[in-house]
């Protein structure tokens, strides 16, 4: 058995967290939060913590530097996530939190992913953080503006990271191969040509390199040297974790819209299962539901566009993980309901025809006379109000010329067969589409 091999049986942790950075010096990146003079590494050589959000894209040292600068100010931490904990954690923390300072300890609490807090479980932080019970620190991807109830907000700084740059993320490489356990001793190697797409791929993001890089090591077998080939088997592999900035969040989105608008509830909920499980937003996938419910369903059923719009108020409340019950619903309500995209369809053709033909004069008839001198201009003259004839219809022009303009073909679709057939009675054959 090789080297490698038996290293890898040790069941060491991953490669990211083998390399995670103990000290400030050790980091890489973010150069305008722990360069020499900067925010971060001003308060961690003075020891002086205060409460923030880092605020930047996956994988670029938020939990990182929560950890360095817990160390280096020895201060108690405590972490935990937002996607399995709740105000129950929060209070547990609150309270070490006061043994603490009662010893003269400060408590750092760094809560991963605090996005995906709901109001009530942000709230609980609130005076805690005013009194310097703890300090916490919030990592998140998504701005925290939006995310970020505003009382929490003002008790925060912001502090914004950048994705990393090709120069940072070859450091990173190279530390790799000289540093970590397997790679330093296991004669591994890997051309400049590979390495320079393993960095591309990474897209700025160190853990999704680094995670890349371990797979593709566990891949070589005997092999000492990282392929071409071995590389894109490592960057295509399912160990992956699902990257919600990438690529494949693009594809699964887009399958899973293409699974409910093709009627398949089924696949729609497989690729929601994948999404959920990769860590998505589930507020980013309700707004997809209710454009989904208006383009692809539309008036076959006018309750879809309704029940999403509910679906997506539910879920920011909730949360998860309960809000996976809620999208579950919402998803299969959506495959299964009748579908029309006339909608859609009539509102780009209006578009179209607007920019081509420009936005003509409102007939007399149909402007509004609110003064006399508009009544002597004729505004308004000849109108006919629906509600003083039958039926609370009558047949006039109220296109800007002389023809009717005919945008909405309503389908024989659901709750949009009896608009088809109401309008047909209205105006004829002006509406009418030649779906059987």
């Amino acid at each position: 058995m090789d080297q490698t091999q038996t290293l890898f049986d040790t069941h060491l942790p991953p490669l990211a967290e083998r390399l995670r950075p103990t000290s400030i010096d050790d980091y890489k990146g973010q150069s305008h939060l722990v360069g020499n003079g900067k925010i971060l590494r001003t308060i961690i050589e003075e020891e002086k913590i205060f409460s923030m959000i880092l605020w930047g894209p996956p994988g670029t040292g938020k939990t990182t530097l929560a950890r360095i600068i817990a160390q280096t100010t020895n201060a108690v931490m405590k972490e935990i996530s937002a996607i399995s904990s709740g105000v129950k954690d929060l209070r547990g923390v609150i309270s070490i939190g006061k043994s603490n300072r009662e010893m003269g300890k400060q408590t750092l609490l760094f809560i991963d992913e605090i996005h995906r807090y709901n109001k009530s479980q942000q709230d609980a932080l609130l005076k805690a953080v005013e009194e310097g019970t703890i300090n916490l620190i919030g990592a998140t991807t998504e701005n925290p503006s939006f995310e970020v109830i505003s009382p929490l907000l003002s008790r925060c700084k912001v502090l914004t990271l950048k994705s990393l740059e090709a120069p940072d993320l070859e450091s990173i490489l190279d530390h790799a191969f000289n540093a970590d356990i397997i790679l330093s001793q296991s004669g591994i190697t890997i051309g400049k040509e590979v390495q320079k797409k393993l960095i591309k791929s990474a897209g700025g993001d160190a853990r999704k390199m680094l995670n890349t890089l371990d797979v593709a090591v566990q891949l070589l077998g005997e092999e000492k040297e990282i392929t071409d080939q071995i590389f894109s088997d490592a960057a295509q592999s399912k160990i992956l974790i699902y990257d919600k900035k990438g690529d494949y969040h693009y594809d699964i989105i887009s399958a899973f819209i293409k699974s409910v608008r093709g009627s398949d509830p089924d696949a729609a909920i497989y690729w929601l299962a994948v999404m959920l499980e990769g860590g998505e937003k589930p507020e980013f996938i309700a707004r997809r539901l209710i454009i989904l419910a208006s383009e692809d369903i539309g008036n076959a059923d006018p309750n879809g566009l309704i029940i999403a719009t509910s679906a997506f108020q539910a879920v920011h409340i909730i949360g998860m993980p309960e809000a996976a019950i809620i999208l579950g619903q919402i998803t299969t309500y959506l495959a299964s309901a009748p579908k029309s995209n006339a909608s859609y369809e009539a509102i780009n053709q209006a578009l179209d025809y607007v920019k081509e033909n420009g936005s003509p004069s409102v007939p007399l008839h149909l402007r509004n006379a609110p003064t006399g001198l508009m009544k002597n201009l004729d505004y308004g003259k000849d109108y006919k109000y629906p509600h003083s004839h039958p039926g609370h219809f009558v047949n006039v022009n109220y296109s800007p010329g002389k023809d009717n303009i005919s945008f909405f073909k309503p389908s024989n679709q659901g709750h949009e067969k009896w608009i088809k057939e109401r309008l047909k009675s209205l105006w004829g054959d002006r509406s009418i589409n030649e779906e059987e």
